[in-house]
């Protein structure tokens, strides 16, 4: 028997390598890049197990998409539990998250690639407004304020002068703005 009967599945696990060979190809080469034979090629699996997983070079992207969103979520939720304070415990968190994506240079690349493609998608834009507007329904109560809505759209500011790398801010600086940004959370 061939060996390929003798092996335990794992769906998820070759899920998981496929949205990460789709990131890193991104990352390195671009969007343009992912293409499906790209990713079964530079991941070891099939084509034929890819497209089981992902049908299409959308399903790949809009996966790539959730993944990323999902860890952005989560790195969220972990950053509110710290927080005691609920007046602004959302904001400050998705400030933080924001701020914090930078510093993990392959965080922060596979975010640059997919900001741009969600710029460029009308169904990623789509998702990303749902997430958004889930977001503000959810914590209206605490993080409706104007001076909230100032940080989190200076955040999405951050976000995209990260992922254009158009302002060279020096870590003092950088801090000195989250640590504002943090204050007015505060009021």
């Amino acid at each position: 028997m061939a060996l390929a009967h003798h092996r335990r599945k794992q769906p998820e696990l070759v899920r998981r390598q496929l949205l990460d060979v789709a990131a890193r190809l991104a990352t390195e080469s671009g969007m343009a890049s992912v293409t499906l034979d790209a990713v079964s090629g530079a991941s070891g699996v099939s084509k034929g197990g890819l497209l089981h997983h992902f049908p299409t070079k959308n399903a790949l992207l809009d996966a790539l998409f959730e993944s990323l969103l999902e860890r952005f979520d989560a790195d969220i939720e972990e950053l509110m539990r710290r927080d005691a304070v609920s007046h602004g415990r959302f904001t400050r968190a998705y400030l933080l998250a924001v701020a914090d994506i930078q510093s993990d240079r392959d965080e922060s690349r596979h975010w640059a690639q997919v900001t741009i493609a969600m710029l460029a998608e009308p169904r990623l834009r789509q998702r990303w407004r749902e997430w958004v507007q889930a977001r503000a329904d959810e914590y209206v109560g605490t993080d409706s304020s104007v001076d909230a809505q100032i940080v989190r759209f200076a955040a999405d500011g951050l976000w995209l002068s990260d992922t254009t790398e158009s302002h060279d801010l020096g870590l003092a600086e950088r801090r000195a703005l989250i640590a504002r940004l943090t204050e007015l959370t505060k009021r």
